[in-house]
């Protein structure tokens, strides 16, 4: 059985309250005792119970995190960044993964409650207020959080974020001078009838994940910007699967007016697409020019290099962590959206549509 506190007690010679003090960092415990203290745990090999010690101090020193895929790379950068940040306090971190399902985030959600961590960070797949509660529920037991890569509306916390809209008008605006007048929108809304009308595709957006109506809302200003007509056939919905990038981009490319670009918002959307358009025998470029969102090594060592959107996942990581101390040391300001630039990497998969 491992030493407890009292064997500690009895091997530096001293009262188990003032071992307990030590050992739990709090109180007041004069130097010559508390290295007698340490002295002893260390040679008895003691290992301080956390839960014990933060029921005791309501202090853990761990932050919990909650994100949608941790396999996603995106996630994992971001998680790194706040783990990075928190060891940098003296921090642990706990990460638990939701694969974008409400009622495990819900769960998640109230273990952290259980584990008493400090705070929490969460990629949140509530999509208004009225999802949220649970998030509520850990503001309710004192429990700062902080959400990162997308807002929730009507939900009054700090979200670090990027510039999802301009980073996606920005792109598609990259494929209309290039000559693009027919470009597909990979990864719409999850639903399966397809909205006909421009404001009806707007609305189902709103009322999804907020990165996703935020792309699709630049995708839309792009044309705008250049008075190009909104295509209903060009938009992918249902499953935000790569099975069904697959499925909707080869329906696309069936149509009597085909895209001749795609503009892909999430890396299983690209690999959708490059299935499809390899079915097809169809070359990216040559045939179809793509750009995607969340650039990696793998997307530079393609043929052609992928033309892609990076995200500054790190920073992203590091900026909620930093905002969540804020609001745990009692120094933030009214919550607020902390929003992030993205950085366009231009590849060799866009060329000027081909003559037909």
């Amino acid at each position: 059985m491992p030493p407890t506190i009292s064997e500690v007690a009895e091997a530096a010679g001293v009262g188990r309250s003032t071992a307990a003090r030590t050992l739990g960092g709090y109180g007041y415990v004069s130097p010559e005792l508390r290295e007698r203290v340490l002295a002893a745990a260390e040679r008895l090999g003691y290992r301080a119970n956390a839960l014990a010690r933060s029921m005791s101090t309501g202090v853990s020193q761990t932050l919990g995190v909650i994100v949608a895929d941790i396999a996603n790379p995106f996630f994992g950068g971001v998680v790194r960044g706040i783990s990075d940040a928190s060891r940098a306090r003296g921090f642990d971190t706990l990460v638990l993964s939701t694969h974008e399902d409400l009622d495990e985030e819900i769960a998640a959600i109230n273990v952290l409650i259980d584990k008493r961590v400090d705070g929490i960070v969460v990629a949140s797949a509530a999509l208004d207020a009225a999802s949220a509660g649970h998030i509520e529920q850990a503001r309710s037991h004192g429990i700062p959080l902080v959400l990162v890569d997308r807002a929730v509306p009507g939900v009054d916390l700090d979200a670090v974020v990027v510039d999802n809209r301009t980073a996606s008008r920005e792109a598609v605006a990259h494929l209309i001078d290039a000559g693009h007048r027919r470009i597909g929108f990979v990864w719409g809304p999850p639903v399966a009838d397809r909205p006909r009308r421009r404001r009806d595709l707007i609305d189902l957006a709103s009322r999804n994940l907020w990165t996703d109506g935020e792309r699709l809302q630049g995708y839309l200003d792009a044309l705008d910007d250049e008075g190009i007509v909104f295509d209903a056939d060009l938009v992918m919905v249902g499953e935000k699967t790569e099975e069904n990038a697959v499925r909707e981009v080869s329906r696309m490319l069936a149509t009597d007016d085909p895209p001749t670009a795609l503009f892909c918002t999430e890396n299983d959307a690209v690999t959708g697409a490059l299935r499809a358009l390899r079915s097809a025998g169809l070359r990216v470029a040559d045939d179809v020019s793509l750009i995607g969102f969340d650039d990696s090594s793998w997307a530079a060592v393609m043929e052609p290099p992928l033309t892609m959107i990076e995200q500054p996942t790190l920073a992203l990581g590091v900026r909620a962590a930093e905002a969540l101390f804020a609001v745990i040391d009692g120094e933030a300001a009214p919550a607020g959206r902390h929003t992030l630039g993205t950085r366009f990497v231009e590849r060799a998969s866009v060329a000027p549509p081909r003559k037909r």
